[in-house]
């Protein structure tokens, strides 16, 4: 049997749009490393997740002053990790829809902790936002920490993505990739030059996926509601993110991007070869733009689904436009129904009141 000789030009499918909320530092963060293996911007993702944490946990035993205290500087050093992994994401990945986005991100997280900190009429929101943040880091965790976990998710999108270039009548050699070795590389004979890709814990649609579990999961609604809402999010999440593997390994594999302009253009962008142009427009400029689309798709499918988070969106809106926003009447989507059953038993509107009692009249007896 020939030995497949090794590719001349390897890719990374690079980091995926929302779940970039990924809490990750990108792969090519310079070689400073902390104690422990941390790069900077790792350890400024998990300090202010710890401190969400704390916040919430304090919140929840009525420490209210303290718990808004720590949330406030959890979004401090939330901006602070935007800001360590702005220059990757814009001048070592050349990613505009990353590199704007962790930008725009670091005065948001600023004025998120400001209006938290003085107990703005829109902390309410905002601490059930951080609380889905926690949660957020909490989902993606595993995948952070656990090899068998990480090996399963990369390799199983992996293997689906090979076998849906596979149906499509591209056959690429898929052997491990330069990251802890597993099998997820794709490549691409094309003449004498090989082409290859191969796919990485970014890839994998995690990101996007704590996203949406962390807003379900700190919400109070029905749990079958959360539940249906989390399941579609994840599946379509899935399934989108197989096919824009597979799409960015085919395009960079068959170098359909390789023409003039295009090149020129990705060339002065990011100083690269002509070769790497397909890959810049299928997954920098296609698949990163379409990615933010589809995530405000499903966002909006999500709040059909669970109507409580319209608070959450809206405060997340007020805090990046500093206005009110009538989300539920902007979509067609009605708010939550305030008799239906949360979690426990107790209706949505009880969930609000502690002084309700368990026949979910108020502690003064009205109905």
């Amino acid at each position: 049997m020939t030995r497949t000789p090794l590719p001349a030009r390897s890719e990374r499918l690079g980091a995926e749009s929302l779940d970039s909320l990924a809490l990750s530092s990108p792969a090519s963060w310079p070689a400073a490393v902390l104690p422990g293996g941390l790069t900077p911007s790792d350890a400024l993702a998990w300090t202010a997740i710890l401190a969400f944490l704390a916040g919430a946990a304090l919140l929840a035993f009525d420490r209210e002053r303290a718990g808004r205290g720590t949330t406030a500087a959890a979004w401090v050093v939330f901006a602070g990790f935007w800001l360590s992994v702005f220059p990757v994401f814009a001048f070592e990945m050349h990613s505009i829809v990353e590199g704007v986005g962790s930008l725009v991100a670091v005065p948001l997280c600023l004025h998120a902790a400001a209006l938290t900190a003085r107990d703005a009429p829109a902390t309410p929101d905002l601490l059930t936002l951080s609380r889905a943040v926690a949660l957020m880091g909490l989902l993606y965790l595993p995948v952070e920490t656990v090899p068998v976990v990480r090996r399963t998710l990369v390799e199983t999108v992996a293997v689906q993505a090979h076998a849906l270039m596979t149906v499509a009548g591209y056959e690429p050699v898929f052997t491990a990739g330069p990251e802890y070795g597993y099998r997820s590389r794709f490549v691409f004979p094309v003449g004498e030059t090989h082409y290859s890709t191969y796919i990485v814990t970014a890839c994998t649609g995690i990101g996007s996926i704590a996203v949406f579990g962390g807003l379900v999961a700190a919400v109070r609604a029905p749990l079958r509601r959360r539940l249906a809402a989390a399941a579609g999010a994840v599946a379509v999440v899935w399934v989108l993110n197989v096919l824009r593997n597979a799409f960015i390994s085919v395009a960079y594999g068959h170098q359909w991007f390789r023409v003039d302009p295009l090149v020129a253009a990705a060339t002065a962008l990011t100083g690269e070869s002509a070769g790497y142009a397909s890959f810049f427009v299928a997954d920098r400029v296609l698949a990163q733009g379409l990615a933010v689309v589809a995530l405000v798709g499903i966002t909006v499918g999500v709040l059909r689904v669970v109507p409580e988070l319209l608070s959450t969106v809206e405060g997340a809106l007020y805090v990046a436009t500093r206005r009110r926003t009538d989300l539920g009447e902007t979509l067609g989507i009605d708010g939550p129904d305030p008799d239906a059953v949360a979690d426990g038993g107790r209706t949505a509107r009880d969930a609000d009141d502690p002084e309700s009692d368990e026949d979910g009249r108020s502690g003064g007896g009205r109905e």
